[in-house]
């Protein structure tokens, strides 16, 4: 059956094109409308009618392939062609509806069969003038509705220009602030405003686009169904850049609402609040500062208190290292140090070196942290903290000047006392290295220089001895070490002077021993060269409240090398080695006299 109608169809077109070279005959050319082939009888209808105003079937055939034309055109890409060609198509339908009368119809009666229809009365098969009338007037209704199709379109054209304003908005914002941290750190009524904005040009895309939707209902299937598909900004550099295409069905639009609300909320709530609480917890700073300075009174208690009052998660969560948080760090460092001066004032007056070293060496420590922290605040990064926290700062400090000169006079305060504290560090622990006894200073170090009267040949923490050289003669020195370094017990006594020249130094060595109370103490002096195959020594017998007991010279046979007293027997027992290892014992009694 189909090759049939193809056949058929062949022998029309190959008939009518042969009978179209020359004049126009509307009786060929209906064989091709009656077939419904429009696309190849539209050229010849259209010449046809330019040379013959006088049929209204034409008319009428000319309206059915224009309307044809119209539905196979996409409405919205091509919404002006489509129009244009529902307004042909309406303009030769009203054509074929002036023209066409019963008589035209009953003297062409082959050209109207698409309208035959059974007469429900007689029975039989005819065409009415009225079906004609019905079917061009339905025709004409159907293209009048079409008319939708333009404001369908500049509804959906509404609702794309709405959400393009809005992502211009959107993208203006974004290249505005470097970051989530800039934009809500530097959020301001402008900004808050330009939201809005934002909330309220999304609302009328949406409106369009319903409207848009309702249009479309109306108008009945068009090959479009779109449907909004809102897509959550998340990340605020990342997300809200790629366009929509409003003419895709699954219509992907970012959320700008969504964002633009929530943003403005988190501003309301939790960051313009946050720029109040640390404006305050400021105050609550310099007024702990104020009374430091004023009553000289240490405030270390108060310092837990306030570093508990620092905690912010919400706005750590926005900023790393929040500028106010390091601010209130540096602050806390100077209350830390300005506390320990305070503290450490009794040990000024104290006679104790070490003490003094341990007050210096603590308020050193404390102005060292506060000097790195005061020097962390580089200019560069300054400008940045400082339009991110402008309302902090205009609360805290009035304008930015304020506080860069408080900056500057801490950070230079800070440099300047670590200085101080290292000089006088410097001198305590240097005078560690000294008994001062009257203008004498003793050292306590062994490599003194070869000018130096005094010796040590013992440095011990609560003691010291050795030889003293007067005009190139030796004497024995003791001295006990008192924490303000200034010699409670302080007593020199004669040695075997021939022994313990200044040549001989080098083979010279001292030990000690004392009683449990450290009330009683011996100190040996002796030379590990022999003389006269003796090994030469002086054995001093010191006491704490009376002095010195006496001093012996002595000679071993061995070298010395252990010294013990019993505080029972009164019995002082030095015990020498040989050169193969055998061990004697040499004992003196309390008055100094060898006890064999």
């Amino acid at each position: 059956m189909n090759c049939r109608a193809n056949w058929t169809t062949f022998l029309i077109i190959t008939c009518c094109t042969c009978g179209f070279s020359q004049k126009i005959k509307y009786k060929e050319l209906f064989v091709l409308l009656n077939a419904k082939q429009y696309t190849e009888a539209e050229p010849y209808l259209k010449k046809y009618i330019r040379a013959n105003d006088d049929n209204p079937n034409a008319y009428l055939f000319m309206g059915i392939i224009y309307r044809e034309n119209a539905i196979k055109i996409d409405p919205l890409k091509q919404t002006t062609a489509r129009v244009t060609m529902m307004d042909s198509a309406a303009y030769f339908f009203r054509l074929a509806s002036k023209t066409i009368t019963e008589k035209e119809i009953s003297r062409n009666d082959e050209y109207y069969q698409m309208f035959n229809q059974r007469d429900i009365r007689t029975g039989k098969f005819m065409v009415k003038m009225s079906n004609v009338t019905l079917y061009i007037e339905e025709a004409l209704k159907s293209l009048e509705k079409s008319k939708l199709i333009v404001v369908m379109k500049e509804q959906l054209l509404a609702s794309e220009k709405q959400y393009v304003r809005t992502q211009r908005l959107f993208l203006d914002i974004q290249k505005t602030y470097a970051g989530p941290k800039e934009f809500f750190l530097r959020a301001d009524e402008l900004l808050r405003i330009k939201l809005n904005g934002i909330a309220q040009s999304y609302d009328s895309c949406h409106i369009s686009f319903n409207n848009y939707k309702a249009t479309l209902q109306e108008f009945g299937p068009t090959g479009y169904n779109q449907d909004l598909d809102p897509q959550e900004i998340v990340d605020f550099k990342r997300d809200g850049i790629t366009p929509a295409d409003f003419f895709q069905d699954d219509l992907k639009i970012w959320d700008y609402k969504r964002w633009a609300l929530s943003s403005e909320e988190k501003i309301l709530n939790e960051i313009t609040p946050l720029q109040m609480q640390l404006a305050s917890l400021d105050v609550e700073f310099n007024n702990v500062i104020n009374r430091l300075r004023k009553d000289s009174v240490s405030v270390r208690d108060d310092l837990a208190t306030l570093r508990r009052k620092m905690i912010f998660p919400a706005l750590e969560k926005i900023d790393a290292r929040p500028f106010p948080l390091r601010l209130f760090e540096l602050k806390l460092s100077e209350l830390a140090y300005g506390s320990q001066v305070v503290e450490d004032r009794p040990f000024r007056d104290s006679l104790s070196i070490m003490l003094h070293i341990n007050a210096l060496q603590r308020e050193w420590t404390l102005a060292k942290k506060a000097d790195s922290l005061a020097g962390s605040f580089v200019e560069e990064q300054l400008g940045e903290d400082i339009e991110n926290y402008k309302q902090f700062i205009a609360t805290a400090y009035g304008t930015p000047n304020v506080l860069r000169s408080y900056l500057k006079v801490t950070k230079d305060f800070t440099a300047r006392t670590i200085v101080q504290k290292e000089e006088e560090l410097n001198k305590r622990r240097e005078s560690l290295r000294w008994l001062v006894n009257g203008l004498d200073s003793i050292p306590l170090f062994g490599e003194v220089k070869l000018r130096s009267r005094y010796k040590p040949l013992i440095i011990k923490e609560n003691l010291t001895a050795g030889l003293l050289y007067v005009d190139s003669l030796a004497a024995g020195y003791f001295y006990t070490i008192t924490p303000s370094h200034q010699p409670a017990v302080k007593i020199t006594y004669p040695v075997d002077t021939k022994s313990f020249v200044k040549h001989a130094l080098p083979f010279v060595k001292s030990m000690d021993a004392q009683d449990e109370k450290g009330l009683v103490f011996f100190v040996l002096t002796y030379s590990e060269a022999k003389i006269n195959d003796k090994y030469p020594a002086t054995l001093a017998k010191i006491y704490k409240e009376e002095g010195l007991a006496w001093s012996i010279n002595h000679t071993f046979d061995q070298v010395p090398f252990e010294i013990s007293f019993s505080s029972e027997t009164f019995v002082l027992t030095i015990k020498t080695k040989s050169s193969i290892g055998e061990v004697f014992g040499v004992s003196f009694d309390k008055d100094g006299k060898a006890i064999r």
